[in-house]
């Protein structure tokens, strides 16, 4: 029996693992009334079925099956197997409590050459998805890009390619056409920075591209789709509700002095405020503007600087950076954390607080808008013990001290209006592989089981107010 098999026979014995549905509650406490609570995936980490229903290859199917490139050597082929399991995935969120769930469509389901002949099978997957979450009162949350480029654009340069932009504008009013009578809530794309630092600068996500060059030419050529995406969907379907979402992050010096304050300014430009400043004020922060310049067009600046009804934020901890002269970042670098900082298993720091150092950043220098924390969570390396139970406290307690941060944002007058964890399921994390786990449910990768953990539980009772 292969490992395929093995999974659709798991299938019909994890209904035995799911708790009692969440009593509905009218605010978690601390949270006002009609507070959204959801959880987040996206596509290439979960779906699996990487070559069913006409679905053809993104740049991660590439890239993870290239030598030495993911941590663990393992890829997306399955996964979670969310293409198949996708109702009990439902069940889940429902069974949790959860009122919104924030997923991603694979561009190469719907469109496999990335442009051209759309792809029935693969919207046909969405549908029954929308479809589900609805019939169980959990409103679809969907993001059109995560980081999945169909490998046929990335053949034309991807997002070095200025006309990737315009295809991702035509993709998103074939995903509206199909699903905007159904779906209210629409956002463009999924951490420019993050894609054009690792995947176009460093390397170490796909497609794999080093440089500052192809930094600057990827962020300005999202930042451009997003723009575009925002006004097809809003010419597509009147009445939606259409944004973004960015990781952001404090930025401060590791260590006093001069050298590392100024790393940080850089650091901040090219992280934060290369994706803030051109949505919400029409330029590129200083530092930026030179290299941007000879890719510049006359309405450029206009077509990025769209009105986004919310803007979507990931959170995970502050940047502590030092000046390397060796970073294609204009020389800033992630450096050492201050001492006694607590970690996760990613090394990443735990720190609350700066989740209310970045929503009061937007309220004070960005025009207020409305948000909503779109990623926020831990990987931790958490076991089942007898019986399979996952007592992972650790996860639960980081994600209540963000609640309790998030709370205290919305008292700070910061209009935050929901909050997504990251992740329902444990997936492929990206370089990592299969051996992160960010869920707050368990999944066998053998078998595809799922086993809800303790800060599933948790959080369910958190939102239920009990």
């Amino acid at each position: 029996m292969n490992r395929r098999e093995v999974l659709r026979g798991a299938a019909a014995a994890a209904a035995a693992w799911l708790p009692a549905p969440a009593a509905r509650a009218a605010a978690a406490p601390g949270f006002p009334a009609g507070f959204v609570w959801g959880a987040s995936t996206s596509a290439y980490q979960i779906e699996g079925a990487v070559a069913e229903d006409g679905r053809g290859p993104s740049i991660w199917d590439i890239f993870s099956h290239m030598p030495g490139r993911i941590a663990d050597g393992s890829n997306g082929d399955i996964a979670c197997d969310h293409y198949h399991r996708f109702a009990e995935d439902v069940e889940l969120l429902a069974g949790g409590g959860f009122n919104a769930y924030r997923f991603s469509v694979s561009w190469t389901r719907v469109l496999p050459a990335g442009a051209g002949a759309l792809n029935p099978r693969g919207l046909d997957f969405y549908d029954r998805l929308v479809d589900r979450l609805l019939a169980r009162r959990v409103t679809p949350w969907l993001c059109l890009y995560h980081w999945d480029l169909p490998q046929a654009l990335q053949d034309r340069g991807g997002w070095i390619n200025r006309d990737t932009a315009a295809r991702f504008a035509d993709y998103a009013r074939a995903v509206v056409r199909r699903l905007g009578d159904r779906v209210r809530h629409w956002a463009m794309l999924n951490e420019a920075a993050v894609h054009a630092i690792f995947g176009h600068a460093y390397g170490n996500h796909a497609p794999g591209l080093t440089g500052w060059p192809n930094y600057v030419a990827a962020f300005h050529h999202q930042n451009l789709a997003q723009g575009l995406g925002l006004q097809a969907v809003r010419a597509e379907r009147a009445g939606l509700s259409a944004g973004t979402v960015m990781s952001l992050q404090p930025v401060l010096p590791a260590t006093p002095g001069d050298v590392d304050r100024h790393a940080a300014e850089r650091f901040d430009a090219v992280w934060n405020r290369a994706a803030l400043d051109p949505l919400f004020k029409g330029r590129y922060p200083a530092l930026i503007e030179p290299s941007v310049a000879p890719l510049l067009r006359a309405d450029d600046l206009a077509q990025i600087r769209q009105p986004v009804d919310f803007l979507g934020v990931n959170y995970y901890g502050r940047a502590h950076v030092i000046d390397n002269p060796a970073s294609p970042l204009s020389g800033a670098a992630f450096g050492p954390l201050p001492a006694g900082t607590p970690v996760t298993a990613m090394g990443w720091p735990i720190e609350p607080e700066g989740l209310i150092e970045v929503l009061e950043d937007l309220r004070d220098h960005y025009g207020n808008p409305p948000t909503f924390v779109t990623e926020n969570g831990a990987c931790f390396d958490d076991q089942p013990g007898p019986g399979g139970q996952v007592r992972d406290d650790a996860r639960l307690a980081f994600l209540h001290r963000h609640f309790d941060a998030a709370a205290e944002a919305i008292r700070r007058g910061c209009p935050l209006g929901g909050f997504f964890v990251w992740s329902l399921l444990d997936n492929f994390e990206w370089a990592e592989g299969l051996r992160r786990r960010f869920g707050i449910v368990r999944v066998d990768f053998a078998t595809g089981a799922r086993r809800p953990k303790e800060s599933y539980r948790g959080v369910s009772r958190f939102i239920a107010g009990i």
